[in-house]
């Protein structure tokens, strides 16, 4: 089991095929979809396609969201990290996306930010990337709050599968100033 990166609360570390119950509880739940085009899966087939899927992005790219997993109860509690696009999404491609889905009853306790601020770290700081994109569905108030309190730029809103989008933005040389200012 490889651990990515860590706060003083969570470890961030490879999914896993263990952690078919904790992600079938997250993405099993309508809430959670909500703005992801409200399509909850609805049976642990589907959750092992995605845990395969994301592994075999490691293997790819040497990057792929990431379990977030309580130090103090080693719960697992959604994922957060990069992914890398390979498909056309708003007339880019080959990038790096930022992204965070937790359980519903671990919102609100500042776990999003606290992961994605980590990922950054590691995006510009070990794997060396030049630019992080995000997108967040304009309805998902709570996520583009996210996003831009850890320091992405909103660029402009696009359709992604139907669902508007905001979509953001941070460079490697932007995210060293606000780390040198502490502005996160």
């Amino acid at each position: 089991m490889k651990i990515f990166a860590e706060t003083d609360r969570f470890l961030l570390r490879e999914l896993l095929p263990s952690d078919i119950d904790g992600m079938f509880e997250l993405d099993s739940d309508p809430e959670v979809h909500k703005y992801l085009g409200n399509k909850p899966v609805n049976n642990r087939a589907q959750i092992i396609d995605t845990i395969n899927f994301v592994r075999q992005q490691y293997i790819d790219y040497g990057i792929g969201r990431w379990a977030i997993i309580d130090k103090k109860t080693n719960a697992f509690m959604g994922w957060s990290g990069l992914k890398f696009v390979t498909e056309l999404t708003n007339r880019h491609q080959n990038y790096y996306d930022l992204g965070y889905r937790l359980i519903r009853k671990y919102w609100r306790q500042g776990i999003a930010s606290e992961t994605a601020i980590i990922t950054l770290d590691y995006a510009f700081n070990i794997l060396k990337v030049e630019e992080v994109y995000a997108a967040a569905s304009c309805e998902n108030i709570g996520s583009n709050k996210i996003l831009q309190k850890i320091g992405l730029n909103f660029i402009e809103t696009f359709f992604y599968k139907d669902i508007e989008c905001n979509w953001y933005k941070l460079e490697k040389h932007e995210y060293e100033k606000k780390i040198a200012k502490k502005k996160f």
